[in-house]
């Protein structure tokens, strides 16, 4: 078959379509927001490390996640970098995440879901936001912004408490892990014996 240069920009306008409904966050809907956050007793350029810089080993420190991984050649925490998070051990439910916009001076980053197997998420008016600040006495706060439109839709208010349970634990996972250097993560059921030690997650909307 001939290939002419009108059929290659044809090809390339179909490509170029394809991959903005895939991938871009429109936000154009309804959402719902869930933000937490907790203290840290460790400076914020050592929890943002551990929160963003090394995106790919998230399960350091989630009790949810069994394994987490860097995909499609991507190295480090930085803009454009993704990562799998499997949430089951046959990890058969999971989710491809990528960092869509990265602060690294005001420490604010915002991470999307670009692909997933399991989860009711509407994927194209959901986000989140990781967020670091120095508190200036040794402490920082590190907290989560998720806005979030389930699918279906109706589903959103049963899954909101789903969630929040979600990024809470994170984060005292976060905090035990930065504080200590031990690991939480779903294979070794760290979080049963530490999560009543830390009472602390703030929920500031959700």
């Amino acid at each position: 078959m001939k290939i002419t240069t009108r059929s290659m920009l044809a090809l390339t306008v179909v490509f170029i379509i394809n991959s903005t409904v895939s991938f871009a966050q429109s936000m154009s809907k309804k959402y719902r927001t869930i933000k937490v956050e907790v203290e840290i007793n460790a400076s914020a350029d050592r929890v943002w490390e551990a929160m963003v810089l090394d995106y790919g080993e998230i399960s350091n420190f989630s009790p949810y996640i069994y394994s987490s991984n860097y995909i499609s050649g991507s190295l480090k925490g930085e803009q454009g970098a993704k990562r799998k998070c499997s949430f089951n051990e046959k990890g058969t439910r999971w989710t491809h995440e990528r960092i869509e916009e990265i602060d690294m001076q005001n420490m604010i980053m915002r991470n999307i879901v670009i692909d997933a197997e399991k989860f009711p998420l509407d994927l194209d008016n959901s986000q989140a936001y990781y967020r670091v600040k120095d508190n200036g006495n040794g402490t920082s706060t590190a907290s989560y912004e998720f806005q979030f439109r389930t699918k279906p839709a109706f589903i959103g208010a049963i899954a909101k408490g789903n969630f929040k349970n979600t990024l809470k634990g994170t984060l005292i996972g976060l905090k035990h892990y930065v504080e200590t250097g031990e690991k939480v993560n779903a294979v070794n059921g760290k979080y049963k014996e530490i999560k009543k030690r830390y009472p602390n997650v703030k929920v500031v909307k959700g």
